[in-house]
């Protein structure tokens, strides 16, 4: 009869797959994907080498699973912001804000997911992700357009210049972990996505 793996073992498995992968994202947010070794990412776990995989294949699926993870978290807080109350613009306005803070409050690994030099397994996922992105932006361009807060327009093409546009700004500041004059990059991110929709631009907070 085949050995089936006890509820016990599968425990402790996942335990250890959830912690190497939490350890080869911050070595990643550290120090880049080219630098990202099996060996740096096992020293990080306290673990041999060899041990990685038992969880992954090879380096690059390591690489596409902290990639998923943490670009996947990014897309569902940018999705539930665009879906929070407000009118479409307004949720525009703070979905472009809130995706520009928190990649600007996590530098090393915002850059590692928009612009580092990674494996084309990467750089195949951050495709996926940008549609992803894209579709989300898409969503709430359309909402606008059929309540009449926005122009009429394409807002697939609107949609994909704002993904590429709002990672393009990002780059350098993220690439040069200057942390000065974030908010002044905030709001003139934020008032460039709102031209580009051809919305207001939007109400100063008090």
């Amino acid at each position: 009869m085949a050995y089936r793996k006890t509820p016990a073992e599968i425990s402790r498995l996942e335990a250890a797959r959830e912690h190497l992968v939490a350890r080869a994202t911050s070595v990643v947010t550290e120090v880049g994907w080219s630098q990202a070794s099996v060996t740096a990412v096992a020293d990080a776990a306290g673990i041999a080498a060899g041990s990685v995989y038992q969880h992954f294949a090879s380096k690059t699926a390591l690489a596409v699973e902290v990639f998923r993870r943490a670009a996947g978290r990014e897309v569902e807080v940018l999705g539930e912001v665009l879906r929070e109350p407000g009118t479409p613009v307004e949720r525009l306005a703070r979905g472009v804000e809130v995706f520009a803070r928190r990649a600007l409050e996590n530098r090393g690994l915002a850059y590692a997911l928009l612009a580092a030099p990674a494996d084309p397994a990467v750089g195949a996922e951050r495709l996926d992700y940008r549609r992803r992105y894209r579709a989300l932006f898409a969503e709430v361009v359309h909402e606008g357009i059929g309540d009449g807060l926005l122009p009429a327009q394409n807002g697939e093409i609107t949609a994909a210049a704002l993904t590429g546009a709002v990672g393009e700004v990002l780059v350098d500041p993220l690439g040069a972990g200057d942390e000065r004059a974030t908010e002044a990059l905030l709001t003139e991110l934020v008032a460039m996505a709102l031209r580009c929709a051809g919305a207001p631009p939007a109400t100063p907070r008090p």
